[in-house]
């Protein structure tokens, strides 16, 4: 019987301290499990292998539930098995409208690009640029800073003299008010 089998059995009985130990065993040969499960999963997937692994890994060794386990490979088809509903449900869960579901998922450095857009498009971000004025001035200097010359995150933060992180807030904000400013502006 190898280890593995050994502390599946351990925990079958209901030590509850052979769980914490099972885990170093199995956790590379899991993580590789989930890593093969997340390539197949769509762009755009925020789960992260390390995440998926320990949320299987605690409803496979779930000690109140107890689970017969006959072997090393019977615990690893599991374990593949608790991936794929994992996935399954958090699929459908983002599908769901409470979720965004019916909403289009859409990159807002591109929706926002002025690379190729015509005068009436800078027209309106100009516009949208004012009304960001109006409600954080300093956001609406870094877009200038960022958008219109060019400079890079931490040149921009370096310029108007606050940090990295600040300016990357700022900048999602900035970047989802004028994309939502741009929207409005085309539905009229």
């Amino acid at each position: 019987m190898t280890e593995v089998t050994r502390m599946l059995s351990a925990i079958e009985q209901g030590d509850p301290h052979v769980a914490a130990q099972l885990l170093p065993l199995v956790y590379d040969a899991l993580r590789k499990l989930a890593a093969q499960k997340l390539a197949h999963e769509a762009p755009g997937q925020t789960l992260q292998a390390t995440a998926l692994v320990h949320e299987a890994y605690i409803r496979l060794v779930d000690v109140d539930k107890a689970q017969s386990w006959n072997s090393r490979g019977h615990f690893f088809a599991a374990a593949a098995e608790a991936m794929r509903r994992i996935l399954v449900d958090r699929a459908r869960r983002r599908q769901r409208p409470k979720h965004g579901g019916d909403r289009q998922r859409v990159q807002l450095d591109e929706a926002c690009s002025l690379a190729d857009d015509g005068a009436e498009q800078v027209l309106l971000v100009n516009e949208a640029l004012g009304k960001l004025a109006l409600e954080s001035p300093e956001k609406a200097e870094l877009v200038k800073l960022r958008y219109f010359a060019g400079m890079s995150a931490q040149e921009a933060a370096d310029t108007l003299g606050i940090s990295r992180a600040t300016a990357d807030r700022h900048w999602a904000y900035a970047k989802a008010f004028l994309y939502c400013a741009l929207e409005d502006a085309g539905e009229s």
